[in-house]
């Protein structure tokens, strides 16, 4: 039984160790769940608590303390067999997170899968699913991931009701990435979105991020996406992106009372001219995300990172506990020999 302190990292660490466990059938338990976050109840959230359960699914896991507020939980897997299904967060959990969860096991399943997931699709703290769209699975692709996701509807805090389809093809395997910049930029991108009750706000966030963008990037053709629905729940996202030579980047911001409108387009943009300006091959966000596929390729990868956070960190250290892997970090630039893993 893998040990695993979740008290650094928050619920990236619950992530990575469940979807690595859920894959290798290595048993994991995790104590002090989210137990550090100063703005937030400690401990299993919906959205948590939905991934665990359908990757327990997919594994045929024995699974304790798996209720909301947990902060310890006992996951041991027993099989491996995914298909596809129906998911309903219950909430405006993040969908996004969800998927983080379930991605290992997803991409390396024997079986074409299609899953329709239900809850928040841009919620803060966690990547809008225009991020998972244009830059996530993009960059997992680069790796030879098979995957595709589905923006069916929008869904906002606190009533969610958002909807995604999330298609996957099996991957026999995952091969190493060698990136050492992003080179140069070819477009950039503005997804702007907004719900119920604020018709216009969309627009407005696209016109801000564009005046960044133009003041910073005044050659680079930007192409803009816009629009409202009719949601549940009030809510907006600004999701900005460039496609670069060797990588892609992103940045989002979500609008929240007091903050939104142009300031809600003028973050994103600003956020992704900074991550830009690094010239290296992946932002932050990313950074975190792509590190448990780097141990399961093929062959090693060297990727450049606009630079390390606690999520950064904690997920390497999930990582090593779980793979036999070492990654070697020296200021932006990541190394690591990937375990080749095959389905």
């Amino acid at each position: 039984m893998i040990e695993i302190d979740g008290s650094i990292g928050g619920g990236q660490v619950l992530r990575t160790a469940i979807g690595l466990s859920a894959l290798t059938n290595e048993p994991v338990k995790i104590t002090n769940i989210r137990t550090n976050r100063e703005k937030a109840k400690p401990g299993l959230r919906p959205q948590h608590i939905m991934g665990i359960k359908v990757a327990a699914e997919f594994c045929d896991a024995v699974v304790s303390g798996l209720k909301e507020g947990s902060t310890t939980i006992q996951f041991t897997p027993q099989g491996f067999e995914v298909t596809s299904k129906k998911i309903d967060i219950g909430t405006a959990g993040s969908v996004t997170l969800l998927i983080q969860t379930l991605l290992p096991i997803l991409i390396f399943t024997e079986r074409s899968v299609t899953l329709e997931i239900k809850g928040g699709t841009e919620v803060s703290w966690s990547p809008t699913v225009q991020y998972y769209k244009n830059v996530t699975f993009p960059i997992l692709k680069k790796l030879g991931a098979n995957l595709e996701i589905e923006i069916i509807k929008h869904g906002y805090y606190p009533k969610g009701g958002g909807l995604v389809k999330v298609s996957s093809k099996p991957t026999k395997k995952l091969r190493a990435w060698v990136c050492p910049s992003r080179g140069e930029i070819i477009n950039l991108y503005i997804d702007s979105f907004c719900g119920s009750f604020l018709k216009g706000v969309a627009r407005e966030q696209a016109n801000s991020a564009l005046k960044v963008f133009q003041f910073n990037y005044p050659e680079k053709k930007v192409s803009i996406t816009y629009g409202d629905s009719q949601t549940p729940s009030p809510g907006s996202s600004c999701t900005c992106y460039a496609l670069c030579e060797n990588s892609i980047l992103g940045a989002s911001s979500i609008g929240e009372r007091g903050f939104m409108g142009e300031k809600i387009g003028e973050s994103a943009a600003e956020e992704l001219v900074s991550s830009l300006k690094t010239g290296a091959c992946l932002d932050k966000y990313m950074a975190d995300q792509i590190l448990p596929f780097l141990a399961l390729a093929h062959g090693e990868s060297a990727i450049t990172i606009e630079g390390t956070t606690e999520h950064f960190l904690s997920n390497v250290s999930v990582i090593e506990k779980i793979l036999p892997v070492k990654f070697n970090i020296k200021g932006r630039e990541v190394r690591v020999k990937g375990v080749g893993w095959e389905e």
